[in-house]
């Protein structure tokens, strides 16, 4: 018999965190997250997004023993002001047990209904800045810090219960020494020269902070039109800051401003924490943030995090300036590969910035969807 509970205590949310540990125990290519990264994020007293969202957390249990778990989430910026009556799920792992799978997401279904929305769609974070999706090619590629992993049975089940494919995202990697800077070294010279620009470079986080308001900012025009967009309050953003900017290596940020000092263009490159998240185990003391340390500086895998351009200033070329300062980065860095994140299949802007530089597709995930009824 299957049970599923919703948690209570902060203990029940620990085991909630702790359930993918055990279920991937032994795995090669699923990455912990950081234990206590994960709680603040969970944490309706710490995570700012619990001001536009709610979100209720649930434990499945068979013969006593957790088999699986989800985050049932409503984000109301997204319901009241985007007019998307959608319920979304997140946090989803589970046993391969299709019936498991069936008593959580009727839990995600139930309180959707209960609020008179319209559908399910997941798995799901809060918003843009969250995990994405569920892994249907790639299993055999190693994970990362800003994706989720998962067994090829999880779309299996979702596929049996009537769920139908929503969004659909590739990931690509791409080996540094097949990418020429010709296509790009020439013409950032040209773009800086016609539209009055200039790169920024950094080597201290601190010097970041007085420019992450302007980025976030240019990220939100530049993501707006995006089928899976959900704005970020201020609120969130003073959050991410104080989250993630300790955690990218200064040298891998790029701005682009223009003759008024004004960001218009910006990308965030991430060390790969992957390997170093394994060691770790989800424990950041007392040995596991040296392993951190050392991924942040000598990692010779990146990871493309963010990229974004004003409106105004895209298909102008503006990317080749970031380009060539990420070339001269990483070729002194002795950088081997570039992996990029999950980005939406829909979105052919993205797509189109980096055809020139050979790009191998090594992973796709998808979020599913299913009518509320």
């Amino acid at each position: 018999m299957i049970t599923v509970k919703e948690i209570n205590s902060q203990k029940d949310l620990n085991l909630f965190v702790k359930f993918p540990f055990g279920l991937y125990k032994g795995s090669k290519t699923w990455v912990p997250p950081i234990i206590k990264e994960e709680l603040a994020t969970l944490d309706k007293t710490k995570n700012p997004v619990f001001n536009d969202a709610e979100a209720r957390f649930f434990l499945a249990y068979k013969n006593n023993q957790i088999v699986g778990r989800v985050a049932a989430i409503i984000n109301w910026i997204e319901v009241n002001s985007q007019k998307q009556r959608k319920m979304r799920f997140g946090w989803f792992d589970v046993i391969d047990d299709i019936e498991v799978t069936k008593a959580l997401l009727e839990k995600v279904h139930e309180i959707g209904k209960q609020h008179n929305l319209d559908y399910v769609e997941g798995p799901v974070g809060f918003s843009n800045l969250d995990k994405v999706g569920v892994l249907t090619e790639g299993f055999d590629e190693i994970g990362n810090m800003i994706t989720w992993h998962n067994h090829p049975y999880y779309a299996e089940h979702f596929n049996k219960l009537g769920y139908k494919v929503g969004k659909t995202y590739s990931e690509n990697k791409m080996n540094f020494k097949h990418i020429t800077p010709e296509s790009f070294s020439k013409i950032q010279e040209l773009i800086k020269r016609r539209y009055q620009l200039k790169a920024l470079n950094f080597t201290k986080n601190k010097d970041i902070m007085p420019y992450t308001d302007q980025m976030f900012e240019v990220f939100s025009q530049s993501h707006s039109k995006l089928s899976s967009f959900v704005e970020i309050n201020q609120e969130q953003r003073e959050y991410f800051k104080k989250k993630f900017i300790g955690f990218l290596n200064p040298e891998y940020v790029k701005f682009v401003l223009d003759k008024d000092d004004k960001l218009i263009a910006f990308g965030i490159v991430t060390p790969s924490y992957a390997k170093a998240l394994q060691k770790m185990n989800g424990k950041l003391f007392p040995f596991g943030i040296f392993h951190l340390l050392r991924a942040k500086k000598y990692a010779k895998t990146v990871t493309f995090y963010l990229i974004g351009v004003l409106p105004e200033y895209q298909n102008k070329g503006v990317t080749a300036i970031i380009f060539k300062e990420f070339y001269d980065t990483f070729n002194a860095k002795n950088v081997e590969w570039c992996i990029r994140g999950p980005e939406l299949d829909d979105n052919v802007a993205i797509h189109q910035i980096w055809k020139h530089f050979n790009p191998i597709t090594h992973k796709r995930r998808c979020t599913f969807t299913k009518t509320i009824q």
